[in-house]
């Protein structure tokens, strides 16, 4: 990304965001890709949170009156640096996000004790969020969320298993969606907890995915928290979480273009400087009409996105707004991200290029946050009511 091509979409960004667009840039220009972090490195998520912190990226994701650049989140601002990120590195997007993310149930159900003791960490890296919803049994359907939250005087005791977890392990706290009812009351008795990494009980595994990401599985077996973690009353875990996902998604079709946009600029430049047949085959009529359709991709998702975000920003209730932002720019991204191995050719298969990571990286983005099936089930809904 560059500060030029957000600059093409002011119909829905104001200055500020075309000024932290240029600031992100540079972050990684100067910042990020000299310190060379490999993904797959022991200990790389703690740098590059660090690195996010000592660059002020993570002001972005916590809310003025904790130290933040916003009161509310500006999600634009939150979409113009995820596809800053997203464009030199899929962890450090992952990690970005994840901090506001993870921390955002506790932003609108927490105490303000709670808040004030937490989320001030969050910017600075002293604190890492997650936030635990999926299980073995629970994906998209929410209501079928078996971990339990029992009470126990001032306490609650948890048991359950979830999976597929962003930052477990690395996290140092979790919004942890448990039922606190019957399970035939379904997602009308689910609550938020907020759990610290280090509560007896509370033990994570690793997971290892597509991309190198730290993601696994927490299980509680009678873990203890205090009644005070509670996130909002109890059975309002669905409603948070609609909001949550809701206030987020389309920031993943952000990720989404940042991801599509490199692959676009790695393409470029192979296509200009790999020769067959005597010419670069970026002359070729077929490369030519893949980096078209590549680009087009591009910038429409960009479009979609930015449209949500502004809508949101302006308190809009449109949730298939951000549904389509999502399916579109992620669905595009995967398509761009296979026209790029293709253009590469031989070269697009080597495991550890910059194309070969992408194209693992994007895959997930279809999935996470409400599948592809789910955003188009929310379009289609919202349609139906008009």
């Amino acid at each position: 990304m560059s500060a030029a091509t957000v600059t093409g979409s002011d119909l829905f960004l104001e200055p500020r965001h075309e000024t932290l667009a240029a600031r992100v840039e540079g972050f990684v220009r100067e910042r990020l890709a000299p310190a060379h972090i490999d993904d797959e490195a022991p200990g790389a998520a703690l740098r590059l949170l660090n690195l996010l912190a000592q660059g002020g990226i993570l002001d972005h994701v916590v809310t003025a009156p904790y130290g933040g650049t916003a009161d509310p989140l500006d999600l634009r601002a939150i979409c113009v640096v995820r596809e800053a990120l997203a464009h030199a590195s899929g962890l450090a997007d992952a990690l970005f996000v994840m901090q506001g993310l993870g921390s955002h149930p506790l932003l609108l159900g927490g105490s303000e004790a709670l808040k004030s003791e937490f989320l001030p960490g969050l910017r600075t890296g002293e604190q890492a969020a997650a936030i635990a919803i999926t299980e073995p049994g629970a994906g998209s359907d929410l209501g079928a969320v078996a971990t339990t939250a029992r009470r126990d005087g001032n306490d609650y005791v948890l048991d359950g298993h979830k999976q597929f977890i962003s930052n477990a392990g690395f996290a140092t706290f979790y919004a942890l969606l448990a039922r606190t009812g019957d399970a035939a009351e379904g997602r009308h008795a689910l609550t938020y907890f907020l759990v610290e990494d280090d509560r007896p009980g509370l033990a994570t595994s690793p997971q290892r995915l597509l991309s190198p990401h730290p993601v696994g599985e927490v299980r509680l077996d009678g873990c203890r928290v205090p009644a005070s973690h509670r996130l909002g009353a109890e059975g309002s875990g669905f409603d948070l979480s609609l909001r949550t996902l809701n206030f987020f998604r389309a920031s993943v079709g952000a990720a989404a273009v940042g991801f599509a946009a490199r692959a676009l600029a790695e393409s470029l430049a192979h296509a200009a400087g790999r020769h067959q047949f005597g010419q670069a085959i970026a002359e070729f009529q077929g490369v030519q009409h893949y980096l078209a359709d590549m680009a087009t991709q591009i910038d429409a998702s960009r479009l979609l996105v930015l449209q949500a975000a502004a809508a949101q920003d302006r308190g809009e209730g449109r949730p298939e707004l951000a549904s389509m932002a999502k399916l579109f720019a992620t669905e595009a991204a995967g398509r761009v991200a296979d026209l790029a191995v293709q253009i590469h050719g031989g070269a697009g298969l080597v495991a550890g290029s910059t194309v070969e990571r992408i194209y693992r990286e994007v895959r997930a983005l279809r999935i996470y946050e409400g599948t592809s099936e789910i955003q188009r089930n929310v379009i289609a809904r919202e349609l139906l009511r008009r």
